[in-house]
């Protein structure tokens, strides 16, 4: 291990399916030591509590769900609710997507007349504060975050929240001086594409299913994927209206470069080879409009990417998907490191072998300090371990224990801001 010093730590949430735990492991800059907060279980079949953090003292963060009362507890309720969370470019506050229901999309508890919510939270340094829970539309939901920029600062400050199963963005205001649209309904996009519906009609609910969003400041435009219509629509913040439309095949998600010129789409086919799953990183030019870049990856699946902190390099972990010989082919068990330097170009340099993630989701996460080392995170569900590489050269450093194994997802917590990812 690399006698670089430099404390970190992270928290993890480790999904069993019906139950899960929560997992700390943290380095004091000469030895890891990992923690598991005490689990405990819920007193009904309700859902009693939602997961919000760890406090710096090492106590879960929950809320009740039915009165949203944060709550520090030294035990972990093993059927809590896990949202996903998207921190806020001011670095405090967090949205919480509610995905609802499998089959309907809807979450009765949280919205008993209908659809999902999404849960904002303000991080006091200290504890939580509930900024507001605004119930929206069906499914899960994807957020972006408008803001004036250096070549336009007449943009609004607005949160643009898709909703998978209805099929349209909810916009609401983001401000908080702005009292009066503070977390309000500005307006509802529509994202129907009547030319690509089996009806041929224009209706909401319809097959866009939005997911992946992104807000350029270099154009000053939102970028949202439309995973059923293979397309990019591109947003203007202050007309919210509609500007264009990009195309972007076999894509499930959207993630912007650091220069805000570039769209980098990954997704996989699983139609055409019965035997083999065909992945994809796709590169959209916003400027041009023109797709750049198209990297076929045979038997893999791209799980989740992200750049490091310049810009540099694209992660890639890998996943499970497909079915029967398919899926015994996919290889599970790799990060994938791309040059990012000459984009649109890029260029795989090599691929890692980490542990197994025998599922559909491994994010990554990361530290970036001007102060030490940076260090790069992979989780193994599969094997219920924790790979930490050296951010630089991507060396592993050590691989970690932090579950029996078995995990339908680990999900890291950006709850503290000191660590980024996905």
């Amino acid at each position: 291990m690399s006698n670089a010093s430099q404390a970190w730590r992270v928290a993890m949430h480790i999904n069993k399916g019906e139950t899960g735990s929560v997992v700390i492991v943290s380095h004091d800059g000469a030895k890891t030591s990992v923690t598991k907060i005490p689990s405990t279980h819920a007193e009904s079949d309700a859902r009693e509590q939602v997961f919000i953090g760890v406090a710096s003292g090492g106590a879960a963060i929950q809320m009740d769900a039915n009165s949203q009362a944060i709550n520090h507890q030294g035990t972990f309720i093993a059927e809590s609710y896990v949202p996903y969370g998207y921190p806020h470019l001011d670095g405090d506050t967090h949205w919480y997507s509610y995905d609802g229901d499998k089959e309907t999309g809807e979450d009765r508890q949280a919205c008993p007349a209908g659809g999902a919510p999404m849960l904002v939270v303000r991080n006091t340094g200290e504890s939580a504060e509930v900024v507001k829970m605004v119930c929206l539309g069906r499914g899960h939901h994807v957020v972006a975050f408008s803001a004036p920029t250096k070549i336009n600062s007449a943009i609004p400050e607005y949160a643009f929240v898709s909703n998978l199963q209805d099929g349209n963005i909810v916009v609401l205001g983001n401000d908080p001086a702005d009292a009066d649209h503070y977390l309000q309904v500005i307006k509802i996009i529509d994202l129907c594409e009547p030319e690509k519906e089996k009806s041929g009609e224009h209706c909401t609910p319809n097959n866009a299913f939005p997911h992946g969003m992104a807000f350029s400041p270099l154009t000053g435009k939102i970028y949202c994927l439309n995973n059923g219509y293979a397309s990019i629509v591109v947003i203007d913040p202050v007309s919210l209206e509609i500007d264009s439309r990009l195309q972007m095949k076999m894509s499930s998600n959207l993630l912007l470069s650091n220069d805000g010129r570039y769209l980098i789409g990954k997704g996989a086919d699983r139609k055409n080879d019965p035997e083999h799953v065909m992945g994809r990183i796709s590169v959209v030019d916003v400027m041009s409009g023109n797709t750049e870049t198209v990297i076929d990856l045979p038997d893999i699946y791209p799980s989740t990417y992200r750049f490091n902190r310049d810009g540099s390099k694209l992660y890639v972990t890998t996943a499970a998907t497909g079915k029967g010989v398919q899926r015994d082919n996919v290889k599970m068990d790799l990060l994938q490191v791309y040059d990012a330097t000459a984009l649109p170009a890029l260029t795989l340099v090599k691929e890692v072998k980490v542990g197994v993630a025998d599922c559909g989701r491994r994010p990554l996460a990361y530290i970036a300090s001007e102060q030490g080392p940076d260090r790069l995170f992979i989780p193994n569900p599969t094997d219920g371990t924790l790979t930490v590489l050296d951010g630089a050269t991507e060396a592993v450093l050590e691989t970690i224990d932090i579950d029996e194994g078995d995990a339908r997802e680990i999900t890291f917590s950006f709850w503290d801001g000191t660590i980024s990812g996905s």
